[in-house]
């Protein structure tokens, strides 16, 4: 069943009535990349900036709450081209508050219950997993499932682990940037990851588009 008409033939006959013309795997990486590396930094500020704030006030999970809607919030201005054709700025903001509401419980969950690497291990995979899950259900593309969750784990890691050891390094010296470039860290891997996982989503629709 269709989500939002992200199905292969409501996104060509879209396109074709608009003529739009599909991003290329380059500018889909692109704008994941630059779009999300905004959004990740703005996302960190809760955390990096009223952190103690939150846990003494309203707790660790009101945090990633509070981290998790500016995400959402900025997601559709300066992601939705990711999906092809007219009419993506709606079509994104639903599917992506969803699929990153759900990414962000199965990471808090991850992370509360083992903290530390397991946690952090243990809620990327989780998180991308239903991301993926929710993605591919809504592109009615399952037969890339794999790729999708594959491609939203191993490059989100990347970022996310790499920002860590950065931020380890700098916390001593210069903490609110040591914090706030984890987030631009993890911001370009994961919107490499979204780039790619949009891009394989949409195949079918492509397909259809080169038949004409």
């Amino acid at each position: 069943m269709s989500w939002f008409q992200l199905d292969p033939e409501s996104i060509a006959a879209r396109a074709r009535m608009n003529e739009s013309v599909a991003p290329s795997l380059r500018a889909s990486l692109a704008r994941g990349i630059i779009g999300f590396a905004i959004i990740s930094v703005a996302g960190f500020v809760p955390w990096a900036v009223f952190g103690l704030w939150f846990r003494s006030h309203l707790g660790e999970a009101a945090l990633y709450t509070a981290c998790a809607l500016i995400f959402i919030g900025l997601s559709g201005p300066l992601l939705h081209r990711l999906i092809i054709g007219p009419g993506s700025l709606t079509r994104f903001w639903k599917i992506f508050g969803i699929s990153f509401a759900g990414y962000s419980i199965a990471w808090i969950i991850g992370w509360m219950v083992l903290r530390g690497h397991p946690g952090s291990i243990a809620g990327l995979l989780a998180g991308t997993v239903v991301m993926g899950s929710i993605l591919v259900t809504a592109f009615e593309a399952k037969g890339r499932l794999v790729h999708v969750c594959a491609s939203l784990f191993v490059l989100n890691a990347l970022g996310y682990f790499l920002g860590g050891e950065i931020e380890g390094k700098l916390i001593h010296y210069q903490p609110l940037a040591a914090k706030l470039q984890w987030g631009l860290c993890y911001g370009i891997g994961f919107g490499a990851g979204l780039g790619l996982a949009f891009y394989l989503c949409q195949s079918r629709a492509r397909t259809l588009l080169a038949k004409g």
